[in-house]
């Protein structure tokens, strides 16, 4: 039984703005370590899946962009989605292209382009696990991060009894909470939903077909081609379309310093940060300076008796605004003039 990875590297991560474009998004950035986030999803993946066996789905401005970064994946592992359709499309095709190469039986992880993990072996261990479980049961394994603080911007997974092997039916899958709700969640022992799925691709449109018409008419009448599959879909997320609606879905524990890479205050806990927790990257310095977030790119930055700032700095241009306010920033990218807010 052969295993593929599916890396969902979309979008254009407007939260990033200034520095993340249309054309530069967030997930070619190196905005954790000192490599692209992509690249570094593709170095986590790469003991457990060789390049031939991986496929990069990806909006189709951003395959030349991909490629260059990603040398060793073949052209055709590189799908360009014609639009955005939700994730159940997304995995659906890509369920079809493994099976199409390499049958029924294959395993397909599922992962994003986006995410900083603390603990590579840890991650690849949970991953096997969740392999295994899906081999042995049939199973559509999704694999629920263990919490390290009530977030109200993750969903959350209730495990229900246990199934052997660390997997636990699924309760039930719960949207983002309010606080509140999110520190009870904890205290229940529910899960982050972290979207790192495994399952045989045959298992997984088998619950397609039968779980998803958002999703499985446009399978039956694409006749294979890419655009008539996409024009055909509506937008619905793996999550709601299969996996809610689904009896075959099992949840793993993970616990390897998963975080999601969403918004400029994410950079405080996923970036190395300095005594007074400031997470930097250029020239930066900070007197008497707090739980700041500062990108500094082709200028040094100054900060002296702020914090909890997110400061970025790129080609001319400056944002400023607070950490809290970072996580909003559509309602200022809708406000600014075209020749501010589309840069290259």
């Amino acid at each position: 039984m052969s295993s593929w990875a599916v890396i969902l590297a979309g979008g254009v991560g407007s939260r990033f703005w200034p520095l993340s474009t249309p054309q530069r998004p967030k997930q070619l950035l190196p905005l954790v370590g000192e490599t692209p986030l992509l690249a570094e999803t593709l170095e986590r993946l790469r003991p457990l899946v060789p390049a031939e066996r991986t496929l990069v789905l990806t909006n189709a401005s951003l395959i030349p962009a991909v490629g260059a970064l990603a040398a060793d994946i073949p052209r055709e592992n590189l799908i360009a989605e014609p639009r955005p359709a939700g994730t159940a499309a997304a995995l659906a095709w890509a369920a079809t292209e493994i099976e199409r190469r390499d049958g029924p039986e294959a395993l397909m992880t599922c992962v994003h382009a986006d995410w900083a993990i603390g603990d590579p072996e840890a991650f690849r261990r949970a991953l096997r696990t969740a392999a295994s479980v899906a081999a042995k049961e049939g199973a559509l394994v999704t694999v629920g991060v263990v919490p390290t603080r009530p977030d109200p911007g993750f969903g959350y997974i209730q495990p229900a009894e246990s199934v052997g092997d660390h997997a636990f039916r699924v309760a039930r899958f719960a949207e983002k909470p309010d606080r509140a709700t999110a520190e009870r969640m904890v205290r229940e022992g529910y899960l982050w939903n972290s979207g790192i799925f495994v399952w045989r691709v045959g298992d997984f449109l088998d619950e397609v077909r039968a779980h998803t018409p958002e999703v499985a008419p446009a399978l039956r009448a694409s006749a294979g081609r890419l655009e008539r599959f996409f024009a055909a879909t509506r937008a619905v997320s793996v999550d709601v379309g299969v996996l809610e609606r689904s009896d075959r879905v099992l949840v793993i524990p993970g616990d390897f310093g998963w975080d999601d890479v969403g918004t400029w205050a994410a950079l405080r806990r996923v970036r190395a940060g300095d005594a007074a927790g400031n997470a930097a990257s250029g020239a930066v310095h900070a007197l008497e300076a707090s739980g700041n977030v500062v990108h500094a790119e082709g200028n040094a930055v100054v900060l002296y008796g702020v914090s909890n700032l997110v400061v970025v700095t790129r080609d001319g241009l400056t944002l400023v605004t607070t950490v809290d306010r970072s996580a909003d920033l559509k309602t200022l990218i809708d406000s600014l003039p075209p020749h501010l807010r589309d840069r290259p």
